[in-house]
């Protein structure tokens, strides 16, 4: 059935994905599935600017290892589109270059409260808040009672994550079982291309 008619709630959830792991993929499958959101796009970013670039791994292995892990995922996409935009890619400039490009779709924004703390220090802050809507996931430790009626942000019920990708790479370095933290055909393409280990 066509949904032409009326615009597609897509919700962007960006990350370096260094690698994906499960609890990316949690909460995106909850924000697909669980919330008011047609669809997720997993928007890998070549180089967030609040992030040290060092340890980066190349971004087109970031790129397959979200698409390995999405192959069989529904409503649920990942996108490239910031690998054509000037880096270091912030988030206003691809929402209006994606506003443009879709304009069938109202993109919202995903965030975890950990981000949501540190959100003023976004470029153009005032300007998200204004034109786009923001779902955010919980994160241990988070204080985010500045923001609990702000009509933009809207607070979800998803699943707890403490999995994070400085971990997975460090329990590789450290040749330690990641099954289960990974989906397999991740593991199999860090494997095979031996990433992460020094």
């Amino acid at each position: 059935m066509s949904t032409e008619n009326r615009q597609l709630k897509t919700g962007l959830f960006f990350g370096s994905y260094n690698p994906i792991h499960t609890g990316h993929l949690i909460i995106a499958n909850y924000m697909a599935n669980h919330t008011a959101l047609d669809e997720v796009w997993l928007v890998v970013s070549p180089h967030n600017p609040l992030k040290d670039k060092s340890g980066l791994t190349n971004m087109y292995d970031r790129l397959e290892m979200a698409k390995l892990a999405t192959e069989t995922a529904e409503h649920i996409r990942v996108s490239d589109i910031e690998f054509a935009l000037p880096q270091p890619s912030y988030t206003i400039d691809t929402l209006t270059y994606l506003h443009e490009k879709y304009p069938e779709k109202e993109f919202v924004l995903i965030m975890g409260a950990d981000n949501l703390v540190s959100f003023k220090k976004w470029k153009n802050y005032e300007v998200l808040l204004k034109n786009y809507h923001i779902y955010v996931y919980p994160r241990p430790g988070a204080d985010v009672d500045a923001w609990k009626n702000h009509p933009s942000i809207t607070f979800t019920n998803t699943p707890l994550m403490e999995i994070s990708s400085t971990f997975i790479r460090k329990a590789i370095k450290e040749k330690k079982n990641i099954q289960f933290f990974l989906p397999d055909k991740v593991i199999d393409f860090i494997e095979g291309k031996g990433m992460y280990r020094s």
